[in-house]
C-alpha cells in the first residue's frame, strides 16, 4: 500500500511539474516580445531567487554543507545551456512543435538512467517510451519544415535536459528536492547576469507579470519534477510527461491561434493509451 501510494504521489508531482513547464513556456515566449533571451533566463532566474529567500529559510542548513556542489554545478551547467537553447525554440517554434522535439529525451534518460542509474530497462517503460514517441510523431508528422536551426537547438536541449534529469536523480539520492532547486538558483542566476549584461534591453512594468510566471512556472516545475523523481524511476516518469505534448498544442491554439487538427489528439490518444497501460503493469509489480 506505502508503495502504490508513493507512485500516484510521483504522478502528482509530475502532473505539477507538466503545467508548469507549459506555463514557464507562454512567460518566456511573451518576454522574448521586448527582451533577449538571455535575459529572459536570468529573471527566471531572480524570480526564483526572491522565492526561496521568503519561503526557503529551513533549506539553509543543508544548503551550507555544500554537499556534492561539484555534481550540483554539472547539472546546472548543462542544464542551464540546454534551457537556452530550448527558450530559442520556444520563441522561434510553435510549442507543440518544441515539446515534440524535447521528447526525443527519453532516448537520452533511457541510456542515461541504464549507464549511471543501473536501472533496469523493463517492457512496459520501454513499450511507454515508444509508443509516446510514436503520438509525438503523429502529432508533429515531421517533413522538411522540421529541418530548422532552431529545431535542431531544441534536439541538443533535449540531450541536454536528459543528462539533466538523471543528474537530479543521483542528487536526490543524498540531497532534499528543496535543496535541489536552490542550488539551481545560486548557480544559474549569476550565469543568467552574466549572459543578460551582453544582450541587455529596457525592461517595462509590462514585463513584471510575464517575468513571474515564468519564473515561478520554472520554481515550481523543477521542484516537482525533484519529487516525482525522489519517488519514480525517471524511465518511468518521462514517458508520462510526454503528456505536455498535446496540451502544450491546445495551449498554443488558445492564446497564439497555433494550427490544431485531429492529428494532435490522435497522438495524443496514442500517448495516454500507452502511458496508461504502462502506469498499470508498473503499480501491478510495485504492488506485489
Amino acid at each position: 500500500m506505502a508503495d502504490n501510494r508513493q507512485f500516484l504521489h510521483g504522478l502528482a508531482w509530475m502532473a505539477l511539474a507538466m503545467g508548469s513547464f507549459i506555463g514557464m513556456s507562454v512567460g518566456s515566449r511573451e518576454l522574448a516580445a521586448t527582451l533577449s533571451i538571455r535575459q529572459v533566463l536570468f529573471f527566471r532566474a531572480l524570480v526564483g531567487l526572491f522565492v526561496i529567500l521568503a519561503v526557503g529559510r529551513s533549506l539553509w542548513p543543508e544548503v551550507r554543507r555544500a554537499a556534492q556542489i561539484r555534481l550540483h554545478l554539472w547539472r546546472n551547467l548543462i542544464h542551464f545551456t540546454a534551457q537556452y537553447f530550448w527558450t530559442i525554440g520556444v520563441v522561434l517554434l510553435p510549442l507543440a512543435s518544441v515539446f515534440a522535439l524535447e521528447f526525443t529525451m527519453p532516448i537520452w534518460v533511457t541510456l542515461f538512467a541504464w549507464l549511471l542509474l543501473k536501472e533496469r530497462l523493463t517492457g512496459p517503460r520501454l513499450l511507454a517510451t515508444a509508443g509516446g514517441f510514436l503520438g509525438v510523431q503523429v502529432i508533429v508528422r515531421p517533413g522538411i519544415a522540421m529541418v530548422d536551426p532552431a529545431a535542431a537547438l531544441v534536439l541538443i536541449a533535449a540531450a541536454g535536459y536528459g543528462l539533466s534529469m538523471i543528474l537530479v536523480k543521483r542528487l536526490t539520492r543524498h540531497a532534499s528536492p528543496g535543496a535541489i532547486v536552490v542550488w539551481m538558483i545560486l548557480i544559474q542566476l549569476p550565469l543568467g547576469l552574466a549572459a543578460a549584461l551582453t544582450d541587455w534591453r529596457p525592461v517595462s512594468i509590462a514585463d513584471i507579470p510575464w517575468m513571474l510566471l515564468a519564473g515561478l512556472g520554472a520554481l515550481s516545475a523543477h521542484y516537482g519534477m525533484a519529487q516525482a523523481l525522489r519517488r519514480l524511476d525517471a524511465s518511468i516518469l518521462i514517458p508520462v510527461d510526454f503528456l505536455r505534448v498535446p496540451l502544450a498544442a491546445l495551449v498554443g491554439f488558445a492564446f497564439y491561434a497555433e494550427a490544431i487538427d485531429l492529428w494532435v489528439f490522435l497522438g495524443g490518444a496514442i500517448i495516454l493509451l500507452s502511458n496508461f497501460q504502462a502506469v498499470l503493469a508498473e503499480r501491478r509489480r510495485m504492488g506485489r
